[in-house]
This record gives structure tokens, sequence and C-alpha cells, in this order.
């Protein structure tokens, strides 16, 4: 199977350079649909679901290849060489964005630029460094989801989300994860919230926008402002959007900031 059938790739624009576009969990492609058509003059902007996810093939999925966020990154790397992708613009959201640092560490010719939306490379509190959450607060969130993943889905995609005064937003963030299937979201969630990608970040040398969103749960301000300290050729931007998601609750913002950075 070809990695573009497997991750249920899509293609729109005209441009010469690729564009591509990474969800973050429990979400798929169709997260993009307020952003993407902005870039489609100047961009061939490129989508796909991660294996687990969307229209992707779930046959394809493999607890031991996936078990890292580097199955997810060489996922990223086989859909560029089958489409022959060069001077990549890679935009991830959320556990996304350190999949793409990965893919471009691994090959950083193919990569021109980096946007990270919501970057987190730790999840866990560790010394100095504020990762927002405790190692017992992610153990009882995993607790949670491993016992039950719907109720731990509608009580936290509104929470992600934020902007409780626009609920139509935590549903649709809900609905997102209600429809992945729950044994390959529970695996995901593992390997997204016990990583540690800190050590990767001064391995990066592709010019990197970091996108910072305002009272934002799941990657606290300390985060961006840590991933920019340690992405040396990168730039800070913290929005005035609130959440997890601008890409949904802020697409105006998100794109405006994204095409000073382009």
């Amino acid at each position: 199977m070809t990695a573009v059938a497997r991750n249920n790739v899509k293609i729109q624009g005209q441009g010469d350079h690729a564009m591509i576009f990474a969800h973050g969990y429990g979400c798929d492609q169709n997260m993009w649909r307020f952003i993407t058509p902005a870039f489609q003059k100047d961009y061939k902007v490129v989508l796909f679901d991660h294996v687990g996810a969307g229209r992707s093939d779930l046959t394809a999925y493999n607890r031991n290849r996936y078990g890292t966020l580097k199955g997810y990154a060489d996922d990223v790397l086989e859909i560029c060489r089958e489409l022959e992708l060069t001077r990549v613009v890679f935009v991830g959201h959320s556990v996304s964005a350190m999949i793409g640092v990965l893919a471009a560490i691994a090959e950083p010719d193919r990569f021109d630029k980096l946007v990270l939306i919501g970057p987190s490379p730790c999840y866990i509190n560790d010394g100095d460094y504020v990762g927002g959450f405790s190692r017992g607060d992610i153990d009882g969130l995993l607790d949670s989801l491993d016992s039950n993943y719907l109720g731990w889905s509608s009580a936290m995609a509104p929470v992600i989300m934020g902007n409780p005064d626009r609920p139509a937003l935590g549903e649709e963030l809900t609905n997102s994860f209600c429809r992945t299937d729950p044994d390959i979201a529970r695996h995901f969630a593992h390997v997204t919230f016990l990583s540690d990608n800190r050590a990767d970040l001064p391995k990066v040398k592709t010019p990197s926008l970091i996108l910072q969103c305002s009272r934002d749960v799941i990657a606290p301000e300390a985060v961006g402002r840590y991933v920019h300290q340690n992405i040396v050729n990168s730039q800070l931007v913290v929005l005035k959007a609130t959440g997890h998601c601008p890409n949904l609750s802020a697409p105006e913002e998100t794109i405006a900031a994204m095409r000073l950075f382009l």
C-alpha cells in the first residue's frame, strides 16, 4: 500500500512548493478547513490523516511502529517521498508539531519552514521545566481515558478547545474524538502524553514559527517559550486566541501570523 492511500492524502492548490498540514490528537484533516483556502493560490496544499484517524487505513495501524512519534514522522517522510515534495512548509498542530520536528531532523533538506501550533516537547513538569502537568495528572488522565474513552472525550474535548462561550467548537472536537477508534486513541494518547522530545529541539535547523495560544491548558505559554528558546532559528508569536485549537477558533489570526512568517 502506498503512503498516499494509507494516510488518505488529499491535494489542493496550485503552487510550486508544498505546504503539508498535520492534525493533532483525536482530529483529522478536516480540522484545517478554515486555514487551507488562504494558501491554495501560492502552495500545493497537502492534507492527510494519521493512521488511525479520519479516513486513513485502520488496517495499517501497528502498535510497534506507532509506539513512538517517530512512526508518525516516518509516515510524513514517506508521503513527501512518494509525492516528490521538496522545500516543504510543514504545519503541525499539537502533537504533530513534534512529529514535524522529528521529520525535519531526519531529512532537513526536504523542509523549508516549520509552523508549530501549540507545540509541547514534554507534557510533564520536570525540575525547572514546566510542561503543565504533574506525572500524577497525566497518569490520572490516561487511566480515565483507558476506562471510559467516550466519557473522557465528552469531558475533556471542551476543556481542550477552550472558548466556553462558543460551545459548538467544543462539540465539534468531542465528535471528532468520538469518531476515532477507541483502542487506537488510547494507545496514541499514551504515546503523546508520555513523550519527551526536549533533547530534539536543539537539533532543528529549519526556520520555525511557534504559534502559542493564550490560556492553553494543554500547552501553557511557558512551554511555547521553552520551544522558542531551544530551536535556534525560531520565532514565537503569542496569539490573542485562547484554547488549544486556533485553527478552528481563530483561523484569521492564525493565517495572518503564518503569512507574516512565510
